[in-house]
């Protein structure tokens, strides 16, 4: 979820949430990401997605930037678009995978946008209108959503609007918005273990779920920092990053800010922005600079240096005596 800066409007007409729902599209493409709830409304907007291999910053980097950068030039402004960082929480699906659909769904009742029920099934800027049938946006995992309210389509369809009623005549849960805590662990005393650089690179993530997923998502986190603190302790750095992946690809070092599709520049850029990001914590602005790409390349290129490793079984370490 994020928010216009000064809580300012940043989709003041249609042509604003389609060119942010469009690239939000493109983004999740890119990403392997799912979206299964949704909704814009006139300063903010709230995303309900499932990961894909790609963290979370890969999809939302170029989706906010790319926005910011298309709304100044149609407005004719400069400046920030969007307050601070996004804010996310990691979520537990079994848990709180419906309440938070339905919670992100009655956005524009709550706000007294519009009144009724009737109008939110044909309301534009939700994924309730898609999941109901109109409006439907290719990107939205409508089936993921109503495979729990039945096998049917029809009956799956009748029960989620019954559901999501049920939220407009009922209380919902006061614990699905803001960011900064961890929940059902009772809170960062009991997990004085964690080493502070680990905590603040988790400290503005929420996690909702029982004990057991918070533990989990917290180890699975200290295990990847781990690895990013074992490779910087053996010297790893971007530059001899680049120097062994130019070895490896056969490329001049210097030749690395040229452009190049389908060869070995190419792939040594691609290794650089996966092992650089997924291996030694490297952000993709550093590795954008460094290569002369753009952020959302660096993201592509993410993307094929995975893939090709993958195909290839070729690790970071396997360089390491190159």
């Amino acid at each position: 979820m994020g928010r216009g800066l000064e809580r300012r409007r940043v989709f003041n007409q249609n042509a604003d949430k389609e060119g942010f729902l469009e690239r939000f599209g493109e983004c999740l493409e890119r990403s392997q990401a799912q979206c299964l709830a949704w909704s814009v409304m006139s300063n903010h907007y709230h995303l309900l997605i499932r990961v894909g291999s790609d963290p979370l910053g890969q999809l939302m980097s170029p989706l906010l930037g790319g926005y910011a950068s298309s709304y100044n030039r149609r407005h004719r402004r400069s400046g920030y678009v969007f307050q601070n960082r996004y804010k996310s929480i990691l979520c537990d699906a079994d848990s709180y995978l419906l309440e938070l659909v339905r919670y992100i769904h009655l956005n524009p009742i709550k706000a007294k946008m519009i009144s009724s029920l009737a109008e939110l099934d044909r309301y534009a800027w939700t994924g309730h209108s898609g999941l109901m049938g109109q409006h439907e946006r290719p990107w939205q995992q409508t089936d993921e959503v109503l495979k729990h309210f039945g096998m049917r389509l029809g009956t799956a369809r009748n029960r989620y609007r019954a559901f999501i009623e049920a939220g407009m005549n009922g209380s919902l849960r006061s614990d699905l918005s803001g960011g900064g805590l961890v929940r059902s662990y009772g809170g960062w005393e009991n997990i004085k273990f964690l080493r502070k650089d680990h905590q603040a690179r988790i400290g503005d993530e929420r996690i909702l779920g029982d004990s057991d997923f918070v533990e989990q998502a917290l180890k699975e986190d200290a295990l990847q920092l781990d690895e990013v603190t074992h490779f910087q302790q053996q010297g790893w750095d971007l530059s001899r990053l680049i120097n062994r992946v130019c070895d490896y690809c056969q490329v001049e070092r210097e030749s690395l800010q040229n452009k190049g599709r389908g060869n070995a520049l190419s792939l040594a850029k691609a290794l650089v922005c996966y092992w650089g990001t997924k291996k030694l914590g490297l952000k993709s602005t550093e590795l954008a600079t460094a290569l002369g790409m753009s952020q959302p390349a660096v993201s592509k290129s993410v993307k094929r240096g995975s893939v090709y490793c993958r195909d290839n079984k070729l690790e970071l370490t396997d360089l390491m005596d190159s």
